[in-house]
Parts: C-alpha cells; structure tokens; sequence
C-alpha cells in the first residue's frame, strides 16, 4: 500500500486540498478550484495528471462523469494518519465539555448520558458509550411513599454511591407496606451485588409468601428490578450479554447534511446497523489495546462496513489503569477528524477521571 512518504510535496498538497474541501463541503473537488487554492502555482493541467496519478493510486475517484474527485476510504486514511493537522481543545471548549458532563451529584449514569449527548451535539454526529454495569454491594435500600401509585427507591452502596429512581406501586399502598419492604430487603441483601441480591431474591420469594402481603411482595420485586436496570430497554440503550451497556444519542443530526440519496442510503443502513447489531459493544475489543484514540473508516470496521461509516474511539480507563468502557462518534465517513478526535481523547480522560 501506498505511503505519504511515496508522495511528492505536490500529490501530498493536491490530496490534502481534496481531502479538507470533500470533508467540509461534501462535494466533489475540481482541478479549477484546487488551482484558485493551492500554494503552489500550478495550472489547471498539471492538477489533472497529478489527480490523475492520485486516482490511480487508489487514493481519489470521481464519483461520477464529472471532473471532480473525493477521496476513497484509502485516501481518508492516509490523510488521517500522514496528513491532518490536530490541533488542542481551547480551554473553553474544555470548560464546556467539563460543565455539560460533570455537573454536581451526577451519578455514573448520568455522566455517562451526558457524555454521549454532549459528543453528539459537538460533532453533528451520533455520540455512543459502551459503559460497564457497574455492580456495587449494597449498603442500604429504602421506599419513600411520593404520589398514589408511585414511590422513590434510594439505594446507598457500600462505596457511598446513591442512586434515586421512581418505581410504579399499587394505588393505596400503605406506608407500613414500604417499611415492611424496606426491612426485608436491608435484613437480607446489605453486602450483597445486585447479580447476588437478583438471586437471593428470588428464591426467597417462592417461600415468603406466609410472611409478606402481596403489596409488600410487589413493592420488593419491582422496586429491586427497577434499580437494577430490568427496565424495558430501548433499541439504543441496553444490554449485553457480556455486562456491557450500551447508550447512543444523536442520530437525527446524521441526517443533517445529507447532500444526495447515496448519502440518505448509507445514513439508512448506519440507522439498521445501530437498531439490530448487539455486537456494537465489541467496540470495547477493538479499543482496549489502544492508547488514546482509534479511527476506524468504512470497511476497516466489519460492525459498520455496508454503511461506509467512520468511529472514532477511545477507552477510558478506572483508578487501576484498566479499561473499562469505550466512547466515541460514529458517523459518515466525512467526519470533521481534526475536531472530533482532541474531543473524544479529552471526554475519556474526562469520563474516567469522574467515574472514579
């Protein structure tokens, strides 16, 4: 495979121009406009032979009868890895990001949202974590009456962490009711997981039917389900068989900057490979021996090859060092790299430095 290196500074020039236009305008980019553009002095004429080499480099194509080019996906990549200039995050970019993601008493889960929200929003694209299930022993857990019908769980873990989330409950329930729950659960499941608890529970539940009421039982079932993430699952947010959860936010901005139907085609089969393939969180195998951020363009990523799209990926890591979730964009392959990739590489080093 071609190199940057087996460029002349003319070709390296020439496929950058291309490169930077198709990625901010979409268009195909012409031998007469690189000529207006260029720091070089070349005529309209030399820009062709050398579009022409570049072309058969496998580097640039025209995707139709015109005489403009866009890059292929190898063309993207070298620019990628030989080419593109990163520049830093401004500390007002950092303070935005920070101020979005890391607002007081935010939990895990709510980090982790913001996260995906906030890369969304920042790189018209859609923003995805692929997050641990985080698996604390419990410290204490109680039902707090609100309306008729509704009730707070607050769950405490042994590490200090609260978690508050609202559970439907029988109308009338009594507070004696909620006392009584929250004593059999705090008598039983105190030092104990949530796989642990799931399972001590429902044993015992076969059995207690002498010794709880049916509102008590139905309080403890779904208040303890409820926490534990038994809630009906979106499409988007789930998860995994291996204990990861996935979150993606932000997939009406892909639709955004459609220029033509190839482009609203390839959007429809990125929309189908989000909503069906479960195996989006291997995402997390092809991060974990990275150090920093990953781009994967079109093809080079099997999970999102018929859609032609691009990720780019980073691991964020615990207070060990070790990874234990990714987070990135995905998004068409005209992705605007110089600006996502400082912001993904900063939002992990943000996220892991908050979940800990």
């Amino acid at each position: 495979m071609v190199a940057v290196k087996d460029l002349n500074e003319r070709s390296r020039e020439i496929l950058r121009r291309v490169v930077e236009t198709y990625l901010e305008t979409g268009d195909p980019v012409g031998s007469r406009f690189l000529s207006r553009h260029l720091p070089m002095s070349l005529s309209a004429a030399s820009i062709r032979n050398v579009m022409s080499d570049l072309e058969a480099l496998g580097l640039i194509f025209s995707p139709h009868t015109s005489a403009g080019r866009v890059p292929t996906e190898a063309g993207l990549r070298m620019f990628v890895d030989g080419l593109l200039e990163i520049g830093d995050l401004s500390e007002d970019e950092r303070g935005q990001i920070e101020r979005q993601i890391a607002g007081s008493h935010k939990s895990v889960e709510d980090v982790l949202d913001e996260a995906s929200k906030m890369m969304s929003g920042l790189s018209q694209a859609a923003g995805f974590v692929v997050a641990p299930k985080f698996d604390a022993a419990l410290k204490h857990i109680e039902f707090v009456a609100m309306d008729p019908g509704r009730a707070l769980v607050v769950i405490v873990t042994e590490g200090g962490e609260v978690e508050n989330r609202v559970i439907e409950v029988p109308v009338g329930l009594t507070p004696s009711a909620l006392t009584e729950a929250t004593n059999y659960l705090n008598q039983r499941l105190r030092g104990k997981t949530f796989e642990e608890a799931k399972t001590i529970l429902a044993r015992e539940m076969e059995f207690q039917k002498v010794e709880l009421n049916e509102l008590t039982s139905k309080v403890i079932s779904s208040g303890l389900a409820t926490w534990s993430g038994a809630k009906p699952a979106t499409a988007l947010e789930r998860d995994d068989p291996l204990g990861k959860s996935l979150i993606v936010r932000g997939r009406s901005r892909l639709l955004e900057d459609v220029h033509a139907m190839a482009d609203l085609e390839r959007v429809r089969l990125l929309f189908d490979d989000l909503e069906n393939k479960r195996d989006l969180v291997q995402l997390l195998g092809l991060a974990e021996s990275a150090d920093g951020v990953r781009i994967f363009i079109g093809s080079e990523n099997k999970l999102f090859s018929m859609s032609g799209s691009s990720l780019v990926i980073s691991p964020y890591m615990d207070s060990r060092q070790q990874v234990v979730g990714v987070l990135g964009v995905i998004g068409p392959t005209r992705l605007n790299y110089a600006r996502i990739i400082p912001m993904v590489d900063y939002t992990a080093k943000l996220v892991g430095r908050l979940i800990n």
